[in-house]
Protein backbone atom coordinates (compact mmCIF):
# COMPACT_ATOMS: atom_id res chain seq x y z
CA UNK A 1 0.00 0.00 0.00
CA UNK A 2 3.07 2.26 -0.17
CA UNK A 3 3.04 5.39 -2.31
CA UNK A 4 5.55 5.75 -5.14
CA UNK A 5 7.79 8.77 -4.40
CA UNK A 6 7.90 11.59 -6.94
CA UNK A 7 11.63 12.36 -6.64
CA UNK A 8 13.79 10.37 -9.10
CA UNK A 9 15.62 7.21 -8.13
CA UNK A 10 19.45 7.24 -7.97
CA UNK A 11 20.97 8.20 -11.33
CA UNK A 12 24.07 9.53 -13.03
CA UNK A 13 24.53 13.29 -12.88
CA UNK A 14 22.87 15.00 -15.81
CA UNK A 15 25.06 17.22 -17.95
CA UNK A 16 23.56 20.47 -16.66
CA UNK A 17 24.08 19.59 -13.02
CA UNK A 18 27.60 18.36 -13.73
CA UNK A 19 28.42 21.69 -15.36
CA UNK A 20 27.02 23.54 -12.34
CA UNK A 21 29.29 21.64 -9.98
CA UNK A 22 32.38 21.94 -12.16
CA UNK A 23 31.79 25.68 -12.60
CA UNK A 24 31.46 26.15 -8.84
CA UNK A 25 34.57 24.04 -8.22
CA UNK A 26 36.55 26.33 -10.55
CA UNK A 27 35.10 29.38 -8.84
CA UNK A 28 36.28 28.12 -5.44
CA UNK A 29 39.82 27.73 -6.76
CA UNK A 30 39.72 31.19 -8.34
CA UNK A 31 38.32 32.75 -5.17
CA UNK A 32 40.96 31.17 -2.96
CA UNK A 33 43.62 32.34 -5.42
CA UNK A 34 42.30 35.91 -5.21
CA UNK A 35 41.09 35.93 -8.81
CA UNK A 36 37.40 36.42 -7.89
CA UNK A 37 36.29 39.10 -5.45
CA UNK A 38 34.36 38.30 -2.28
CA UNK A 39 31.21 40.01 -3.58
CA UNK A 40 31.17 38.07 -6.86
CA UNK A 41 31.93 34.77 -5.17
CA UNK A 42 29.20 35.35 -2.57
CA UNK A 43 26.57 35.51 -5.30
CA UNK A 44 27.88 32.29 -6.88
CA UNK A 45 28.05 30.59 -3.51
CA UNK A 46 24.54 31.55 -2.46
CA UNK A 47 23.01 30.62 -5.81
CA UNK A 48 24.50 27.17 -5.28
CA UNK A 49 22.89 26.86 -1.84
CA UNK A 50 26.02 27.51 0.23
CA UNK A 51 26.03 29.92 3.18
CA UNK A 52 28.93 31.22 5.20
CA UNK A 53 28.86 30.60 8.94
CA UNK A 54 29.38 32.77 11.96
CA UNK A 55 32.61 30.84 12.63
CA UNK A 56 34.16 32.46 9.54
CA UNK A 57 37.05 31.06 7.56
CA UNK A 58 35.98 28.36 5.14
CA UNK A 59 33.20 26.89 7.30
CA UNK A 60 30.08 26.55 5.17
CA UNK A 61 26.48 25.50 5.56
CA UNK A 62 25.11 23.43 2.67
CA UNK A 63 21.34 23.59 2.15
CA UNK A 64 19.82 20.68 0.22
CA UNK A 65 16.46 21.18 -1.48
CA UNK A 66 13.72 18.57 -1.00
CA UNK A 67 10.87 19.70 -3.32
CA UNK A 68 7.54 19.08 -1.56
CA UNK A 69 9.57 17.62 1.30
CA UNK A 70 9.73 14.24 -0.45
CA UNK A 71 12.71 12.03 0.38
CA UNK A 72 13.70 8.48 -0.61
CA UNK A 73 15.73 5.82 1.24
CA UNK A 74 18.71 6.44 -1.04
CA UNK A 75 18.57 10.13 -0.23
CA UNK A 76 18.32 9.46 3.51
CA UNK A 77 21.40 7.25 3.24
CA UNK A 78 23.31 10.06 1.52
CA UNK A 79 22.23 12.50 4.26
CA UNK A 80 23.83 10.08 6.74
CA UNK A 81 27.03 9.92 4.71
CA UNK A 82 27.52 13.65 4.27
CA UNK A 83 26.57 14.55 7.86
CA UNK A 84 29.12 12.02 9.09
CA UNK A 85 31.92 12.57 6.57
CA UNK A 86 31.67 16.31 5.96
CA UNK A 87 29.85 17.77 8.98
CA UNK A 88 29.44 17.09 12.70
CA UNK A 89 27.44 13.88 12.62
CA UNK A 90 23.95 15.24 12.17
CA UNK A 91 21.79 17.26 9.79
CA UNK A 92 18.99 19.72 10.39
CA UNK A 93 15.49 19.77 8.87
CA UNK A 94 14.43 23.35 8.19
CA UNK A 95 11.02 24.99 8.29
CA UNK A 96 11.13 25.01 4.47
CA UNK A 97 11.58 21.24 4.04
CA UNK A 98 15.30 21.50 3.31
CA UNK A 99 18.10 19.61 5.02
CA UNK A 100 21.10 21.66 6.17
CA UNK A 101 24.55 20.42 7.12
CA UNK A 102 27.03 22.76 8.77
CA UNK A 103 30.82 23.03 9.11
CA UNK A 104 31.50 21.77 5.58
CA UNK A 105 34.95 22.94 4.47
CA UNK A 106 34.64 25.07 1.34
CA UNK A 107 36.89 22.98 -0.92
CA UNK A 108 34.89 19.85 -0.01
CA UNK A 109 31.53 21.36 -0.98
CA UNK A 110 31.67 20.13 -4.62
CA UNK A 111 31.97 16.54 -3.41
CA UNK A 112 28.85 17.03 -1.26
CA UNK A 113 27.09 18.42 -4.33
CA UNK A 114 28.09 15.35 -6.34
CA UNK A 115 26.88 12.98 -3.62
CA UNK A 116 23.42 14.55 -3.47
CA UNK A 117 23.19 14.91 -7.27
CA UNK A 118 23.72 11.16 -7.64
CA UNK A 119 20.43 10.59 -5.80
CA UNK A 120 18.44 13.23 -7.66
CA UNK A 121 18.92 16.20 -5.33
CA UNK A 122 20.52 19.62 -5.60
CA UNK A 123 21.45 22.61 -3.50
CA UNK A 124 21.05 24.84 -6.54
CA UNK A 125 19.04 27.98 -5.66
CA UNK A 126 18.40 26.84 -2.11
CA UNK A 127 19.78 30.27 -1.11
CA UNK A 128 20.35 33.66 -2.73
CA UNK A 129 18.07 35.93 -4.74
CA UNK A 130 16.41 33.00 -6.48
CA UNK A 131 13.28 30.83 -6.47
CA UNK A 132 13.78 28.84 -3.28
CA UNK A 133 12.72 25.29 -2.45
CA UNK A 134 9.12 24.70 -3.55
CA UNK A 135 7.17 23.49 -0.53
CA UNK A 136 4.00 21.46 -0.14
CA UNK A 137 1.86 20.15 2.68
CA UNK A 138 3.54 17.08 4.22
CA UNK A 139 0.24 15.19 3.89
CA UNK A 140 -0.31 16.03 0.22
CA UNK A 141 -1.65 12.91 -1.49
CA UNK A 142 -2.49 11.28 1.84
CA UNK A 143 -4.81 13.79 3.49
CA UNK A 144 -8.53 12.98 3.73
CA UNK A 145 -9.38 16.69 3.61
CA UNK A 146 -7.53 17.67 0.44
CA UNK A 147 -9.11 18.95 -2.77
CA UNK A 148 -6.16 17.90 -4.95
CA UNK A 149 -2.85 16.16 -4.40
CA UNK A 150 -0.52 19.15 -4.80
CA UNK A 151 2.66 17.03 -4.75
CA UNK A 152 3.12 16.79 -8.55
CA UNK A 153 2.21 20.46 -8.92
CA UNK A 154 4.95 21.44 -6.48
CA UNK A 155 7.37 19.18 -8.33
CA UNK A 156 6.31 20.75 -11.66
CA UNK A 157 6.93 24.24 -10.26
CA UNK A 158 10.36 23.14 -9.01
CA UNK A 159 11.28 21.65 -12.38
CA UNK A 160 10.11 24.74 -14.26
CA UNK A 161 11.97 27.29 -12.15
CA UNK A 162 15.24 25.58 -11.15
CA UNK A 163 18.03 26.99 -13.36
CA UNK A 164 15.39 29.06 -15.18
CA UNK A 165 17.04 32.33 -16.35
CA UNK A 166 14.06 34.23 -14.94
CA UNK A 167 15.01 33.34 -11.38
CA UNK A 168 18.78 33.74 -11.17
CA UNK A 169 19.19 37.44 -10.23
CA UNK A 170 15.90 38.49 -8.69
CA UNK A 171 15.60 41.60 -6.50
CA UNK A 172 15.34 39.20 -3.55
CA UNK A 173 14.34 35.60 -2.83
CA UNK A 174 11.00 34.22 -4.04
CA UNK A 175 9.12 31.49 -2.16
CA UNK A 176 6.38 29.17 -3.45
CA UNK A 177 4.23 27.03 -1.15
CA UNK A 178 1.37 24.60 -1.90
CA UNK A 179 -1.52 23.43 0.28
CA UNK A 180 -4.09 20.82 -0.70
CA UNK A 181 -6.97 22.39 1.22
CA UNK A 182 -7.91 25.47 3.22
CA UNK A 183 -6.37 24.07 6.42
CA UNK A 184 -3.15 25.36 4.81
CA UNK A 185 -0.68 22.98 6.42
CA UNK A 186 1.64 24.04 3.59
CA UNK A 187 1.60 27.65 4.83
CA UNK A 188 0.61 29.35 1.58
CA UNK A 189 -0.57 32.46 3.39
CA UNK A 190 2.82 34.00 4.09
CA UNK A 191 4.70 33.36 0.86
CA UNK A 192 5.41 35.23 -2.37
CA UNK A 193 3.24 32.75 -4.26
CA UNK A 194 0.94 30.63 -2.11
CA UNK A 195 -1.23 28.04 -3.82
CA UNK A 196 -4.28 26.44 -2.18
CA UNK A 197 -6.29 23.74 -3.96
CA UNK A 198 -9.91 24.82 -4.36
CA UNK A 199 -13.08 24.14 -6.36
CA UNK A 200 -15.70 26.17 -8.21
CA UNK A 201 -19.16 25.26 -9.39
CA UNK A 202 -19.71 25.83 -13.10
CA UNK A 203 -23.01 27.07 -14.63
CA UNK A 204 -23.99 23.51 -15.58
CA UNK A 205 -23.63 22.41 -11.94
CA UNK A 206 -20.39 20.48 -12.35
CA UNK A 207 -17.54 21.11 -9.93
CA UNK A 208 -14.10 22.05 -11.27
CA UNK A 209 -10.95 21.45 -9.24
CA UNK A 210 -8.26 24.07 -9.40
CA UNK A 211 -6.54 26.59 -7.17
CA UNK A 212 -6.68 29.88 -5.35
CA UNK A 213 -3.41 31.72 -5.73
CA UNK A 214 -2.20 34.13 -3.07
CA UNK A 215 0.75 36.46 -3.47
CA UNK A 216 3.08 38.91 -1.74
CA UNK A 217 3.05 37.32 1.71
CA UNK A 218 6.13 37.24 3.90
CA UNK A 219 7.42 37.13 7.46
CA UNK A 220 10.76 38.76 8.34
CA UNK A 221 10.92 41.81 10.56
CA UNK A 222 7.75 43.23 8.97
CA UNK A 223 5.24 40.47 8.22
CA UNK A 224 2.66 40.81 5.44
CA UNK A 225 -0.28 38.47 4.78
CA UNK A 226 -0.54 37.01 1.29
CA UNK A 227 -3.47 38.36 -0.75
CA UNK A 228 -5.62 36.57 -3.30
CA UNK A 229 -4.87 37.20 -6.96
CA UNK A 230 -8.29 36.08 -8.25
CA UNK A 231 -11.21 33.94 -7.12
CA UNK A 232 -10.12 30.83 -8.99
CA UNK A 233 -7.18 29.72 -11.14
CA UNK A 234 -7.58 26.75 -13.46
CA UNK A 235 -5.13 23.85 -13.46
CA UNK A 236 -4.01 24.81 -17.00
CA UNK A 237 -3.25 28.37 -15.87
CA UNK A 238 -1.42 27.60 -12.63
CA UNK A 239 2.21 27.60 -13.76
CA UNK A 240 1.71 30.62 -16.05
CA UNK A 241 0.18 32.43 -13.07
CA UNK A 242 3.16 31.72 -10.83
CA UNK A 243 5.54 32.73 -13.61
CA UNK A 244 3.60 35.96 -14.16
CA UNK A 245 3.92 36.82 -10.45
CA UNK A 246 7.65 36.12 -10.65
CA UNK A 247 8.05 38.28 -13.77
CA UNK A 248 6.22 41.22 -12.18
CA UNK A 249 8.44 40.88 -9.10
CA UNK A 250 11.55 40.82 -11.29
CA UNK A 251 10.38 43.95 -13.11
CA UNK A 252 9.25 45.98 -10.09
CA UNK A 253 11.24 44.77 -7.06
CA UNK A 254 13.58 47.22 -5.33
CA UNK A 255 17.13 46.41 -6.44
CA UNK A 256 18.68 49.29 -4.48
CA UNK A 257 17.55 48.35 -0.98
CA UNK A 258 17.59 44.68 0.03
CA UNK A 259 15.58 45.46 3.15
CA UNK A 260 12.63 46.54 0.98
CA UNK A 261 13.13 44.23 -1.98
CA UNK A 262 10.59 41.45 -1.40
CA UNK A 263 7.31 41.28 -3.33
CA UNK A 264 5.40 42.45 -0.24
CA UNK A 265 7.10 45.86 -0.59
CA UNK A 266 6.06 46.07 -4.24
CA UNK A 267 2.44 45.81 -3.05
CA UNK A 268 3.14 48.51 -0.46
CA UNK A 269 4.45 50.77 -3.21
CA UNK A 270 2.05 50.07 -6.09
CA UNK A 271 -1.03 48.80 -4.27
CA UNK A 272 -2.57 45.36 -4.56
CA UNK A 273 -4.95 46.27 -7.40
CA UNK A 274 -2.11 47.49 -9.61
CA UNK A 275 -0.01 44.40 -8.85
CA UNK A 276 -2.98 42.18 -9.71
CA UNK A 277 -3.50 44.07 -12.96
CA UNK A 278 0.13 43.63 -13.96
CA UNK A 279 0.21 39.94 -13.09
CA UNK A 280 -2.92 39.16 -15.09
CA UNK A 281 -1.66 41.21 -18.04
CA UNK A 282 1.67 39.33 -18.07
CA UNK A 283 -0.13 36.00 -17.83
CA UNK A 284 -2.31 36.96 -20.80
CA UNK A 285 0.78 37.46 -23.00
CA UNK A 286 2.78 34.46 -21.78
CA UNK A 287 1.61 32.08 -24.54
CA UNK A 288 3.95 34.07 -26.82
CA UNK A 289 6.91 33.16 -24.63
CA UNK A 290 9.40 30.60 -25.96
CA UNK A 291 9.19 28.81 -22.61
CA UNK A 292 5.44 29.07 -22.01
CA UNK A 293 4.61 26.83 -19.03
CA UNK A 294 0.87 26.50 -19.66
CA UNK A 295 -1.31 23.45 -19.81
CA UNK A 296 -1.18 20.41 -17.55
CA UNK A 297 2.48 19.76 -16.66
CA UNK A 298 3.93 16.46 -17.85
CA UNK A 299 4.54 15.15 -14.34
CA UNK A 300 0.93 15.90 -13.32
CA UNK A 301 -0.38 14.12 -16.40
CA UNK A 302 1.90 11.16 -15.66
CA UNK A 303 1.23 10.55 -11.95
CA UNK A 304 -2.13 12.30 -11.53
CA UNK A 305 -3.32 14.74 -8.89
CA UNK A 306 -6.52 13.07 -7.65
CA UNK A 307 -7.14 13.71 -3.95
CA UNK A 308 -6.76 10.94 -1.40
CA UNK A 309 -10.48 11.12 -0.64
CA UNK A 310 -12.25 10.36 2.62
CA UNK A 311 -12.88 6.95 4.04
CA UNK A 312 -16.50 5.93 4.35
CA UNK A 313 -15.76 3.92 7.49
CA UNK A 314 -12.99 5.78 9.37
CA UNK A 315 -13.38 9.28 10.79
CA UNK A 316 -10.84 11.68 9.33
CA UNK A 317 -8.21 12.96 11.75
CA UNK A 318 -8.32 16.74 12.13
CA UNK A 319 -5.30 18.55 10.69
CA UNK A 320 -3.83 22.05 10.82
CA UNK A 321 -2.91 24.55 13.50
CA UNK A 322 -5.10 24.58 16.58
CA UNK A 323 -6.07 20.92 16.44
CA UNK A 324 -7.27 19.83 19.86
CA UNK A 325 -5.22 16.81 20.94
CA UNK A 326 -6.08 14.82 24.05
CA UNK A 327 -3.91 11.94 25.24
CA UNK A 328 -5.79 9.35 27.26
CA UNK A 329 -3.79 6.13 26.78
CA UNK A 330 -1.05 5.45 29.30
CA UNK A 331 1.08 2.97 27.39
CA UNK A 332 3.83 4.45 25.15
CA UNK A 333 2.41 3.07 21.90
CA UNK A 334 -1.09 4.35 22.67
CA UNK A 335 0.23 7.81 23.49
CA UNK A 336 2.20 7.98 20.25
CA UNK A 337 -0.73 6.72 18.20
CA UNK A 338 -3.09 9.28 19.76
CA UNK A 339 -0.93 12.22 18.70
CA UNK A 340 1.10 11.11 15.71
CA UNK A 341 -1.20 9.06 13.44
CA UNK A 342 -3.46 10.54 10.73
CA UNK A 343 -6.37 8.42 9.50
CA UNK A 344 -9.30 8.75 7.16
CA UNK A 345 -7.95 8.38 3.60
CA UNK A 346 -10.29 6.57 1.23
CA UNK A 347 -7.80 3.80 0.46
CA UNK A 348 -7.50 2.96 4.16
CA UNK A 349 -3.83 3.94 4.41
CA UNK A 350 -2.56 5.87 7.40
CA UNK A 351 0.24 8.36 8.03
CA UNK A 352 2.41 8.79 11.12
CA UNK A 353 4.88 11.39 12.37
CA UNK A 354 8.38 10.61 13.58
CA UNK A 355 9.44 13.31 16.04
CA UNK A 356 12.82 14.95 15.35
CA UNK A 357 13.54 17.23 18.31
CA UNK A 358 14.61 20.68 17.05
CA UNK A 359 14.69 19.21 13.54
CA UNK A 360 18.00 17.44 14.22
CA UNK A 361 18.64 13.98 12.77
CA UNK A 362 21.86 12.08 13.43
CA UNK A 363 23.68 10.01 10.83
CA UNK A 364 22.53 6.84 12.60
CA UNK A 365 18.92 8.07 12.57
CA UNK A 366 19.11 8.94 8.86
CA UNK A 367 20.26 5.39 8.11
CA UNK A 368 17.60 3.88 10.33
CA UNK A 369 14.89 5.99 8.69
CA UNK A 370 16.06 4.77 5.27
CA UNK A 371 15.89 1.18 6.50
CA UNK A 372 12.38 1.69 7.92
CA UNK A 373 11.19 3.28 4.69
CA UNK A 374 12.46 0.32 2.67
CA UNK A 375 10.97 -2.21 5.08
CA UNK A 376 7.51 -0.60 5.09
CA UNK A 377 7.46 0.56 1.46
CA UNK A 378 6.36 3.97 2.72
CA UNK A 379 6.36 7.39 1.14
CA UNK A 380 8.26 9.81 3.41
CA UNK A 381 8.04 13.59 3.64
CA UNK A 382 9.76 16.22 5.77
CA UNK A 383 7.36 18.62 7.47
CA UNK A 384 7.62 22.38 7.99
CA UNK A 385 7.64 21.64 11.72
CA UNK A 386 10.94 19.82 11.21
CA UNK A 387 9.62 16.28 11.59
CA UNK A 388 9.57 13.16 9.38
CA UNK A 389 6.23 11.82 8.14
CA UNK A 390 5.63 8.22 6.99
CA UNK A 391 2.66 7.83 4.65
CA UNK A 392 0.88 5.05 2.78
CA UNK A 393 1.00 2.69 5.76
CA UNK A 394 -1.36 -0.09 6.74
CA UNK A 395 -2.82 -0.37 10.23
CA UNK A 396 -0.73 -3.51 10.77
CA UNK A 397 2.46 -1.55 10.05
CA UNK A 398 1.88 1.07 12.76
CA UNK A 399 3.19 -1.05 15.68
CA UNK A 400 6.21 -1.99 13.58
CA UNK A 401 6.91 1.66 12.80
CA UNK A 402 6.56 2.61 16.44
CA UNK A 403 8.98 -0.11 17.50
CA UNK A 404 11.55 0.99 14.92
CA UNK A 405 11.19 4.67 15.85
CA UNK A 406 11.37 3.88 19.56
CA UNK A 407 14.72 2.19 18.96
CA UNK A 408 16.20 5.40 17.49
CA UNK A 409 14.59 7.91 19.86
CA UNK A 410 12.00 9.27 17.42
CA UNK A 411 8.77 7.77 18.78
CA UNK A 412 8.04 10.37 21.42
CA UNK A 413 4.57 11.91 21.06
CA UNK A 414 5.37 15.28 19.57
CA UNK A 415 3.05 16.22 16.71
CA UNK A 416 0.74 19.10 17.68
CA UNK A 417 1.97 18.99 21.27
CA UNK A 418 3.71 21.76 23.21
CA UNK A 419 7.05 19.92 23.32
CA UNK A 420 7.43 20.15 19.55
CA UNK A 421 9.29 23.47 19.66
CA UNK A 422 10.54 24.85 16.32
CA UNK A 423 13.74 26.91 16.24
CA UNK A 424 16.10 28.36 13.67
CA UNK A 425 19.84 27.56 13.95
CA UNK A 426 20.39 30.83 15.83
CA UNK A 427 23.77 32.12 16.98
CA UNK A 428 25.14 28.57 16.96
CA UNK A 429 26.01 29.04 13.27
CA UNK A 430 24.07 31.97 11.74
CA UNK A 431 25.89 35.23 11.02
CA UNK A 432 22.97 37.51 11.83
CA UNK A 433 21.40 35.76 14.82
CA UNK A 434 21.55 37.67 18.09
CA UNK A 435 20.73 34.83 20.48
CA UNK A 436 21.05 31.06 20.88
CA UNK A 437 17.52 30.14 19.80
CA UNK A 438 18.25 26.40 19.84
CA UNK A 439 19.37 26.66 23.43
CA UNK A 440 16.16 28.43 24.39
CA UNK A 441 14.11 25.78 22.57
CA UNK A 442 15.81 23.05 24.59
CA UNK A 443 15.29 24.98 27.81
CA UNK A 444 11.58 25.50 27.08
CA UNK A 445 11.22 21.79 26.36
CA UNK A 446 12.89 20.92 29.67
CA UNK A 447 10.68 23.39 31.56
CA UNK A 448 7.51 21.99 30.01
CA UNK A 449 8.56 18.42 30.80
CA UNK A 450 9.30 19.38 34.41
CA UNK A 451 5.96 21.17 34.76
CA UNK A 452 3.96 18.33 33.20
CA UNK A 453 2.95 20.56 30.27
CA UNK A 454 4.91 19.02 27.39
CA UNK A 455 1.86 17.10 26.13
CA UNK A 456 -0.64 19.94 26.14
CA UNK A 457 -2.20 19.78 22.69
CA UNK A 458 -3.01 22.46 20.16
CA UNK A 459 -0.26 24.94 21.02
CA UNK A 460 2.77 25.66 18.85
CA UNK A 461 5.98 27.39 19.95
CA UNK A 462 8.40 28.87 17.41
CA UNK A 463 11.69 30.68 18.07
CA UNK A 464 13.96 32.86 15.93
CA UNK A 465 17.36 34.14 16.97
CA UNK A 466 16.67 37.56 15.43
CA UNK A 467 13.81 39.49 13.84
CA UNK A 468 14.09 37.73 10.46
CA UNK A 469 11.66 34.93 11.36
CA UNK A 470 13.59 31.91 10.04
CA UNK A 471 11.91 30.15 12.96
CA UNK A 472 8.52 31.57 11.86
CA UNK A 473 7.81 33.13 15.26
CA UNK A 474 5.08 35.38 13.81
CA UNK A 475 2.93 32.42 12.75
CA UNK A 476 2.81 30.39 15.98
CA UNK A 477 0.66 30.46 19.10
CA UNK A 478 3.69 31.44 21.18
CA UNK A 479 6.59 33.06 19.37
CA UNK A 480 9.95 34.44 20.46
CA UNK A 481 12.59 36.41 18.61
CA UNK A 482 16.01 37.23 19.98
CA UNK A 483 17.23 40.73 20.80
CA UNK A 484 20.00 42.33 22.78
CA UNK A 485 18.90 43.83 26.10
CA UNK A 486 20.67 46.30 28.37
CA UNK A 487 20.27 45.86 32.11
CA UNK A 488 22.24 47.29 35.00
CA UNK A 489 24.80 48.68 32.58
CA UNK A 490 25.45 45.33 30.91
CA UNK A 491 24.48 43.61 27.68
CA UNK A 492 22.24 40.57 28.07
CA UNK A 493 20.38 38.06 25.87
CA UNK A 494 16.68 38.74 25.59
CA UNK A 495 13.54 37.86 23.64
CA UNK A 496 10.35 39.52 22.50
CA UNK A 497 7.40 37.25 23.21
CA UNK A 498 4.49 37.21 20.74
CA UNK A 499 1.14 35.51 21.23
CA UNK A 500 -1.68 34.41 18.97
CA UNK A 501 -0.11 33.72 15.57
CA UNK A 502 -2.30 31.50 13.40
CA UNK A 503 -2.28 30.15 9.84
CA UNK A 504 -5.31 28.29 8.48
CA UNK A 505 -8.63 28.52 6.67
CA UNK A 506 -6.95 30.73 4.06
CA UNK A 507 -6.24 33.45 6.60
CA UNK A 508 -3.33 34.44 8.77
CA UNK A 509 -3.03 36.27 12.10
CA UNK A 510 0.45 37.39 13.04
CA UNK A 511 1.44 37.05 16.67
CA UNK A 512 0.93 40.15 18.81
CA UNK A 513 3.69 41.53 21.00
CA UNK A 514 3.22 40.56 24.64
CA UNK A 515 6.37 41.62 26.48
CA UNK A 516 10.16 41.55 26.39
CA UNK A 517 11.90 38.99 28.56
CA UNK A 518 15.38 38.00 29.68
CA UNK A 519 16.37 34.86 27.76
CA UNK A 520 16.65 32.92 31.01
CA UNK A 521 13.08 33.86 32.00
CA UNK A 522 11.51 32.86 28.66
CA UNK A 523 11.02 29.15 29.56
CA UNK A 524 9.03 30.05 32.68
CA UNK A 525 6.99 32.55 30.68
CA UNK A 526 6.12 29.91 28.06
CA UNK A 527 5.18 27.41 30.76
CA UNK A 528 3.03 29.95 32.59
CA UNK A 529 1.08 30.82 29.43
CA UNK A 530 0.57 27.17 28.51
CA UNK A 531 -0.56 26.37 32.07
CA UNK A 532 -3.14 29.13 31.93
CA UNK A 533 -4.31 28.07 28.46
CA UNK A 534 -4.62 24.45 29.62
CA UNK A 535 -6.60 25.43 32.71
CA UNK A 536 -8.93 27.97 31.09
CA UNK A 537 -9.66 26.69 27.58
CA UNK A 538 -13.07 25.31 26.76
CA UNK A 539 -13.41 21.93 25.04
CA UNK A 540 -11.60 22.07 21.70
CA UNK A 541 -10.87 25.80 22.00
CA UNK A 542 -7.92 27.03 19.93
CA UNK A 543 -5.16 29.13 21.47
CA UNK A 544 -6.05 32.22 19.45
CA UNK A 545 -9.71 32.02 20.48
CA UNK A 546 -8.75 31.59 24.13
CA UNK A 547 -6.33 34.53 23.97
CA UNK A 548 -8.94 36.82 22.45
CA UNK A 549 -11.54 35.68 24.98
CA UNK A 550 -9.33 36.55 27.96
CA UNK A 551 -8.38 40.00 26.70
CA UNK A 552 -5.64 39.51 24.10
CA UNK A 553 -1.86 39.39 24.26
CA UNK A 554 -1.63 42.46 26.52
CA UNK A 555 -3.90 40.92 29.12
CA UNK A 556 -2.02 37.61 29.08
CA UNK A 557 1.26 39.52 29.45
CA UNK A 558 0.00 41.11 32.68
CA UNK A 559 0.53 37.78 34.40
CA UNK A 560 4.15 37.65 33.23
CA UNK A 561 5.43 41.09 34.20
CA UNK A 562 7.49 39.80 37.11
CA UNK A 563 9.47 37.70 34.63
CA UNK A 564 10.38 40.73 32.52
CA UNK A 565 12.76 42.22 35.08
CA UNK A 566 16.50 41.54 35.05
CA UNK A 567 18.14 40.71 38.37
CA UNK A 568 21.50 42.35 38.98
CA UNK A 569 24.62 40.58 37.66
CA UNK A 570 25.58 39.84 41.26
CA UNK A 571 22.20 38.25 42.04
CA UNK A 572 21.99 36.11 38.88
CA UNK A 573 25.11 36.19 36.69
CA UNK A 574 23.66 33.50 34.40
CA UNK A 575 21.10 36.04 33.11
CA UNK A 576 23.99 37.75 31.33
CA UNK A 577 25.22 34.59 29.61
CA UNK A 578 23.31 33.05 26.70
CA UNK A 579 22.31 29.38 26.50
CA UNK A 580 25.26 27.15 25.65
CA UNK A 581 27.79 29.95 26.18
CA UNK A 582 30.40 30.28 28.92
CA UNK A 583 31.29 33.98 28.76
CA UNK A 584 29.39 37.26 29.01
CA UNK A 585 26.79 37.87 26.29
CA UNK A 586 27.93 39.80 23.22
CA UNK A 587 25.55 40.62 20.36
CA UNK A 588 28.06 39.60 17.70
CA UNK A 589 26.22 40.09 14.40
CA UNK A 590 27.97 39.71 11.05
CA UNK A 591 27.08 40.58 7.48
CA UNK A 592 23.65 39.36 6.50
CA UNK A 593 23.34 36.53 4.02
CA UNK A 594 19.81 36.13 5.37
CA UNK A 595 19.28 32.42 5.89
CA UNK A 596 15.48 32.65 5.82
Amino acid sequence: MGVTPIIPAPRDLDAEQQRDIERFERAIAQYLAGEISEDVFRVMRLNNGIYGQRQGGTNQMVRIKLPAGTITPEQLDVMAQISEEFSRGWGHITTRQNVQVHYVELTRVPEVMRRIAAVGLTSREACGDTVRNVMACHLAGACPHEVLDVTPWAEAAYEHFVRNPLGQRLPRKFKINFSGCSSDCGQAMFNDAGVVAATRTLPDGTVEQGFRVYMAGGLGATPHPAMALEDFTSREDLLPTIEAILRVFDQTGNRDNKLRARLKWVVDQLGIEEVRRRVLKVRHTLPASSSWPGGIPEIVAKVGDAPAGKSSTVEATAVGQGVAVAITPRDPYGRWEATSVIRGAANGSVSAVAYAALGDVTAAQFRALASIQRELGADVRLSNRQNVVFRGLTEAQLPVLFERLEAIGMARPGAELARDVVACPGADTCNIAVTQSRGLASAIGEELEAEGLAEVGGVRINISGCTNSCGQHHASDIGFFGAERRAHGKSAPGYQMLLGGYVGQEMIHFGEKALRLPAKAAPKAAARVIRRFHDERTAGEAFRSWMDRVGGATAVAEGLKDLGEFPTPEEAPDFYVDYGETGPFVADVGDSECAV
